[in-house]
C-alpha cells in the first residue's frame, strides 16, 4: 500500500499500465469477440508500452496501431490477438513470423508457442526487437534480418505463419514451407483499401482459404512481395 508521501511524489505524468491492460483485454473480449483465454491471459502479461517509442507509451493499450521506427507500425491490439488466435498455437507447436516490427506480435507468440522464428527485413528493428524479448526472459525465440518472403527454410516445416505486412498473393516459399495441417495468416490486397485478412489450413491435397474481413497493413517488401519501386 502506498503511504502519503509515496503517493504525493508520484511524478503528474504517471500511467497505471497494469490497469490499462486489464483495459485492453476487457475490450478484446468483448468489442473484437476474441474468446481464446490463453491468448487473453498473455496479452494481459506482456507490456506492450516496451514495444513502442517512449513518447507514445501512454497510447500503447487504445485499440489502434501506432508509428514505431523506421516508417513501420505496431499493429493495433485487436488484430494481434485475432491473428494470434487463428493460429491456435500450444508449447508444441513451431511458428514462423514475417515482419517481426518492435517484437510485441513475437512476444505474445513466444509465450503460447514452443519456438518461434521471426523475420525483420529492416535491421535496426530486428536488433531491437531481439533486445527487447530478451529482456522480457523469453529465449524461445529468434529474430533474424532477411527477406521474410523467402521463409525460413532451415527450420520447416512450421506449424503456424504470421505475416504482419500485405502482399498481392500469399508468397509461394510460406506456403511450401508450411506443415500438412499447419495454419497460416496474413493479410493479402492489391491496393490498401482493398486488404483481406486471410487464413490458409494446408491439407494432404491442397490449401483451404478463408477470408477472415478487412484490415489495413503497412506492404510486404520483397521477392515475392512487393519492390521498393512498386511500394503503394
Amino acid at each position: 500500500m502506498l503511504n502519503a508521501s509515496s503517493s504525493s511524489q508520484r511524478p503528474t505524468n504517471y500511467f497505471d499500465f497494469r490497469l490499462a491492460r486489464e483495459r485492453m483485454v476487457e475490450r478484446l473480449r468483448s468489442q473484437c469477440g476474441i474468446t481464446d483465454e490463453r491468448v487473453l491471459a498473455v496479452m494481459r502479461e506482456i507490456p506492450r508500452h516496451l514495444f513502442v517509442p517512449e513518447a507514445l507509451q501512454s497510447r500503447a493499450y487504445g485499440d489502434h496501431a501506432l508509428p514505431i521506427e523506421a516508417g513501420q507500425t505496431i499493429s493495433q491490439p485487436c488484430i494481434v490477438a485475432r491473428m494470434t488466435e487463428l493460429l491456435a498455437v500450444d508449447e508444441r507447436s513451431r511458428v514462423l513470423e514475417i515482419g517481426a516490427g518492435s517484437g510485441y506480435q513475437t512476444a505474445v507468440l513466444a509465450r503460447l508457442a514452443g519456438q518461434v522464428y521471426a523475420i525483420e527485413r529492416i535491421a535496426e528493428l530486428a536488433r531491437a526487437a531481439q533486445t527487447r524479448i530478451r529482456h522480457l526472459g523469453i529465449y524461445n525465440a529468434t529474430v533474424k534480418c532477411f527477406d521474410g518472403t523467402l521463409g525460413w527454410n532451415a527450420h520447416a516445416p512450421y506449424d503456424a505463419i504470421l505475416v504482419a505486412a500485405s502482399g498481392p498473393t500469399v508468397p509461394d516459399p510460406l506456403l511450401a514451407q508450411l506443415k500438412v495441417g499447419g495454419r497460416l495468416v496474413m493479410p493479402v490486397g492489391r491496393t490498401p483499401n482493398d486488404q483481406r485478412l486471410v487464413l490458409i489450413t494446408r491439407t494432404a491435397t491442397g490449401y483451404e482459404h478463408e477470408d477472415r474481413g478487412p484490415c489495413t497493413f503497412v506492404p510486404l517488401i520483397g521477392r515475392y512481395g512487393w519492390t521498393d519501386e512498386r511500394r503503394r
